[in-house]
């Protein structure tokens, strides 16, 4: 199985410096803006993919 995606920027400040917290999996802390953050998997949406009427995904 492969690694776990990492976030790409902060939520709150949107700068790209973030680095692993030590409070564990999917916890992230944002050098710029001195935040801790975690981020959580919930699950997939039992409705899955639907379609509109001109047959575009949404």
């Amino acid at each position: 199985m492969s690694e776990r995606a990492a976030p790409f920027y902060c939520p709150y400040c949107g700068d790209e410096d973030l680095r692993p917290n030590e409070q564990g999996h999917g916890a992230w802390e944002c050098a710029a803006c001195n935040r801790a953050f975690q981020l959580k998997f919930l699950g997939l949406l039992s409705r899955g993919l639907q379609q509109s009427d001109g047959g575009e995904e949404i």
